[in-house]
Parts: C-alpha cells; structure tokens; sequence
C-alpha cells in the first residue's frame, strides 16, 4: 500500500476530482467549446463545398475567341482542374473533422450524465476508505478498486480537457491562421463564380443569329481577347493561393481534431502509469 505522504496526496487528488465532477464548470466549458469547435468545421466544409462546385461549373465551359479570324479558347476548368483534387480531399478532411468533433460531443454527454458520475463518486468513496482502513483478509482488491476509481476518473475528465487542450492551442496559435484561410476562399469561390457567370454570358452570345449580332460578336471577340489574358492570370492567382489556404485549414483541422486529441491520450496513458508506478514502487 501507498506511504502515508503518498496516501495523503491521492486522497486531496481524488475528492478535488470529485468535486470537479460535481461542480460542472469543467464539462459546460468542454461542451462550449467542443459546440464552437464543431461549428468551424462545419462551415468550413460548407465553404469547401460550395468552392468545389464552382469549379466543377468551371470545368464543364469554354469560350472561343477569333481575334483578326485567329482562334484562342478560354477554359477556365483547364486552370482550376489541379486544385479540384485538393478541395476535394480538403471536404473528406473537414467531414472527418466534424465526425471526429461530433463524436467528442456524444462522448462528453455521455461522461457528464449523472449517472456517470455518482458511479465514479461511489468508486472514489470506497476507494478512499480502503485506502486507509485495509480490512483484515482483503486480500489484493481495494488496491485494485482504487486503480479503478483512478481509470475512472481519468476516463470521466479526458474528454472536457481534450476540448479545452485544443480549443487553447486553436486561440494561441491557429485562430489567425483559420479567419484568413477562409476569408481567402469565401473570396476565392466568389471571383470564380464571376468568372463563369462571364464565360456563361459568352456563351449564350455565340448563339445568337442575326448579321448584326455578328458583328457584335467579333468586336465582343477582340474585346474578349484583351481580357482573357488577366481572366488567365486572375484564375492562376486564385489556384496558388487557394492551393495555400487549402492546406492551411488542413493543417488546423488536423492537428485540432485528430493529432491533439491522440498526443492528449497518449499523455494521459504515460501520466497514469507514473502516477501508479509511484504509488505502487516495483
């Protein structure tokens, strides 16, 4: 059995656990930012969505211009087609994400439910008992009830702390770094939405009979073709800092709801096998 020092130590550990189980501020603070957390996912893959279906309007248009009877196509899917992949992997990403922050909401409910924590409050309680009064011929169980009311309590608080561990390292470090990323393509959706609203307006001209509309359509040609060079450096702009941006979110998302989540575990995994090799020394 754990020293005296050892016994006092653990008991102060076990009813501040209890007393933070009971009190409730711990999971509304988990709950809140695991709501707030499965909100950005959420629109984020919304933007993701609605981006991927522009391009994928972008893929199916094409233009043709004949300048002085010489003919240049403009096809803005040809452009895009390298980020398409991108953005369409970026939406399993966020789908993941989401499923993965749902599933920490699920499982928050789950350990704050009061019947969850009136069994870990009567675990901690006969643990505490017999961590200081051992009944004769016990043998070895209350040793190993106390390392079950231990798991538990550690099982009972790992979700809220995974939360408020990543909802910290999302305001210190990625927060900045997520508002840019999707303001950058929230905007970028927009210019290729002009630009197909452009190409489609195009479009509907090249069919247009009529002698006069023909003549409106080679000057509309020429014109067009001044312009098709900055549509092309415009489009290639956005594919550069969409491809950025992209990858960025990725970044957040992934180290938010998937990599802090396992570090989290595997710390706790690593703090409670110390905490028990020091009460139980070989």
């Amino acid at each position: 059995m754990p020293s005296t020092l050892r016994k006092v130590l653990l008991s102060l550990c076990i009813l501040l656990l209890l007393g933070l189980a009971h009190g409730g501020w711990l999971d509304a603070a988990g709950r809140e930012y695991t709501e707030a957390g499965f909100k950005r996912a959420l629109v984020t893959f919304g933007i993701a969505r609605g981006l991927n279906g522009v391009i994928s309007v972008a893929q199916g248009t094409e233009v043709a211009f004949q300048p002085a009877g010489v003919g240049v196509n403009f096809a803005p899917g040809q452009i895009l087609d390298p980020v398409n992949d991108l953005i369409e992997r970026f939406s399993w990403v966020m789908l993941v994400s989401s499923t993965s922050l749902g599933l920490q909401r699920v499982l928050l409910d789950m350990t704050a439910w009061d019947g969850s924590t009136w069994l870990v409050t009567l675990l901690g309680g006969l643990a505490l008992i017999f961590l200081w009064w051992r009944p004769r011929r016990a043998g070895d169980w209350p040793r190993r009830l106390l390392q079950l009311a231990l798991l538990l309590l550690v099982v009972r608080f790992t979700i809220p702390m995974i939360a408020l561990a990543g909802e910290g390292m999302y305001g210190l470090f990625l927060q900045q770094r997520y508002a840019v990323s999707t303001a950058e393509l929230e905007q970028s959706t927009e210019r290729i939405g002009r630009i197909n609203e452009a190409t489609r307006q195009r479009l509907e001209q090249e069919g247009s009979p009529g002698l006069l509309d023909q003549a409106r359509r080679a000057y509309d040609s020429m014109v067009g073709s001044l312009d098709l060079e900055a549509r092309t450096a415009e489009l290639r702009a956005t594919v550069t800092r969409v491809s950025e941006h992209t990858i960025d979110l990725i970044v957040v998302f992934v180290l938010q709801t998937v990599i802090l989540p396992l570090l989290f575990l595997w710390l706790l995994v690593k703090l409670a096998r110390g905490v028990g090799n020091w009460l139980w020394p070989a």
